[in-house]
Formats: structure tokens, sequence, C-alpha cells
């Protein structure tokens, strides 16, 4: 396992990080408490020392298997949550009021529900689960944020980007209150390249990059026959012809790839490894293949800046969330 600076936290972070959504047992269906267990556990035996969860995966039965993980090792893992908006509203809509997204009682309460349910004293990243620019100079946020970490209660300080909406931070960027950014970046959605990343590399703002994978639509695994359990929210997510879709464009991708990458999942993992903003990536790894397929990339071996290139033509500007 390779591992980066994860800006200024002076933390250095593994490279392949665990995105613990998927084990929540919510809106992905399919995953039993002790395969996730056993998947966390052989994550960090090959070297992950990042986790990424969130109070509303599973109503923070997330947090709960990745506490136990936390205390049943021994090596020291770093943890990230998130403080869901106080309305409910994913992602945040232009003028809706910070006061009724991240007053300053919640972000406390829910902070220290998080902690209760992952039984530790403190987070690594304590993250907003949604932004808003329009919110930047607004002091309550902060004032939370500052008095968190002045408890002990959280050391860094994070923000989710909303989805497909890198550019939607950048005010935050510029003011140095924000250590870390989450965002969706994919061989798809390659928009965090543009302003996003240069951004971080100047301002020493650590890049997690989550959806690596697009939800499944880049493990090869999808076709137009896939049926998701009831329940699950992929089955919102590839509707239609949405499969199909991601069949057409996924077959153009390993025609141009297959020297260098054996499978849609190792090209779109080592793409999303490829810029040096770039910390750590968080696919969702809910068994022990997956964790050992997912694991092993994290050799040095980037793609060619020939692949890179080429890539750079399979961008795809759309939204499945909705």
């Amino acid at each position: 396992m390779k591992y980066r600076p994860f800006g200024k936290t002076g933390i250095n972070v593994s490279e392949i990080g665990y995105g613990a959504w998927g084990i929540g047992g919510a809106m992905w269906q399919g995953a039993t408490d002790a395969e996730s267990l056993r998947a966390l556990h052989k994550a960090i035996d090959l070297g992950v020392n990042f986790v990424d969860t969130a109070i509303v995966y599973g109503d923070g039965h997330s947090e709960g298997l990745v506490g136990r993980l936390v205390k049943e090792r021994k090596e020291r893992i770093f943890v990230a949550t998130k403080v869901p908006p106080k309305n409910g509203q994913w992602p945040a809509k232009k003028g809706v009021s910070l006061n009724e997204t991240f007053p300053y009682d919640h972000i406390i309460k829910k902070t220290e529900q998080s902690l209760k349910n992952l039984s530790l004293d403190f987070v690594d990243i304590q993250q907003f689960h949604v932004w808003d620019d329009g919110w930047t100079d607004q002091t309550e946020w902060f004032d939370a944020i500052s008095k968190l970490k002045e408890d002990g209660k959280i050391r860094h300080f994070g923000v989710s980007i909303n989805d497909h909406q890198p550019e939607n931070a950048l005010r935050l960027a510029a003011t140095g209150k924000v250590d870390t950014f989450q965002v969706i970046y994919n061989i798809f959605d390659q928009s965090p390249e543009d302003k996003l990343f240069p951004f971080c590399q100047e301002k020493n703002i650590g890049v997690i990059v989550r959806v690596p994978l697009d939800e499944g639509g880049l493990t090869g695994s999808i076709t137009p026959e896939t049926v998701f359990p009831d329940g699950d929210f992929r089955n919102n997510y590839f509707k239609g012809d949405r499969k199909q879709q991601i069949v057409d464009r996924v077959s153009k991708l390993l025609q141009i790839s297959a020297a260098e990458a054996q499978g849609i999942a190792e090209l779109a993992l080592r793409f999303t490894l490829s810029p040096p903003a770039v910390s750590t990536v968080i696919p969702g790894m809910r068994s022990m293949k997956n964790v050992e397929a997912n694991c092993a990339l994290s050799d040095g071996r980037l793609l060619s800046e020939k692949l890179l290139s080429e890539l750079k033509n399979h961008r795809w500007v759309r939204d499945f969330y909705h």
C-alpha cells in the first residue's frame, strides 16, 4: 500500500481508503455485518488506514461497525464521518439558509452522536455532508467547528461537496478554514480537474475521491439485465435505459485501455489515483474479494500520459442521482 500526504493535516493516508456507505445496510442491500467486518479487517491487513463513514449510513449502523473495527485493531486508523444537513436536503439547494442546514447546536449534537456510535473520543475528520458556497462568510458553522476542535472532539474539518458540483466550494477553499474536500471524481465526471484540484494543490487541501467506480457503473458488472434488490438505491440510479448507456460507454473504454488495465475497475481506480491533488480514493468494498482487488492497485503504477489524454474524451456530463 502506498501512502500520500493528506493536505495540511499532517496525516499520511493510504491512497486506497475504505468507503463505508455500503455497509450501513440501508440504501445498499445485500451486505451482512459479518461479511462487512471481514472486509474491513482485510482492508486494514492490506495497509488501508483511512475509513470514511457518516451518521446517515444506516442511521449510525456504518459508524457502529467502523467503531468495532477500530477497537479490535492495534493499528492507527484515521476515521472521517459527516454531519447531515438538518433539513435532510441532498444536495444543498441554492438560497436555503445555513440555519436550516447547519445551525450551531445541530453540528455539535450530531458530532457527539457520531462519537457515541463510533465509541470514540474524537474523529480525525468531521465533514459537512453537503455544502453551498453562499455560507462561506457566515460564522456560526465555523464557531461550532472551532468549538469541537477546542474540545478535542474533532481533529480536522472537511466538506463533502455536492454531487457533480466541484466548483461549489472554491470560495470556502480560499478561506483556509477547510482541511479536506470529498468530491465525486471518476472517468465520467472529470470536472474536479478543471478548477478544484489545482486550487486544492495551491491551498494544500486534502482530497478524498468518492464514487470512483460510478456506483458500480465502472466495475464491468452492470448489464442491461442487471437486477438490484428491492430497496437498493441503484434501482433508481440505473433506471430506464441507463444500464445500456453504461454498457455502451464501458465497451469503448475497454477498447482503448486493454494494454494498461485488466478490466474496467482497474482502469477506473488507476485513473482516479493519477492526479497529484488526490490524497485517497474510497471505493465501497463490501466483500473480501473487492478489498483484495482494489488494494492490489496501490502499487505505484499510474496510467500513461497517452491513455490519460485519450480518457479526457470520455467525459460524460450527467446526474444519475436524479
